[in-house]
């Protein structure tokens, strides 16, 4: 489900994207992969992706995959949407 919608904003010019986790309790190794197939296919098309509200569990995931260096990782959705270019 999010490799489509992913996909279908990103064919549609829709590049700065933000994703609430804030009911994302759980990440597999499958779900890591398409956060970092979304991330590259919105680069790609000169986009952004910024994930919001994470978990402590998504969090020290992504602490412990060192992909906390890699998305940019907002508590607020004001200041998140302030960052897009």
């Amino acid at each position: 489900m999010l490799r489509k919608t992913i996909r279908q904003l990103v064919d549609e010019a829709h590049t700065n994207i933000l994703l609430n986790l804030a009911d994302v309790d759980y990440i597999d190794s499958s779900g890591i992969g398409e956060l970092v197939s979304a991330y590259t296919a919105v680069r790609s098309k000169g986009g952004e992706l910024k994930l919001l509200h994470l978990t402590k569990k998504v969090h020290d995931l992504l602490q412990i995959t060192k992909l906390f260096t890699v998305f940019e990782v907002f508590s607020d959705e004001p200041s998140a949407l302030g960052s897009f270019k």
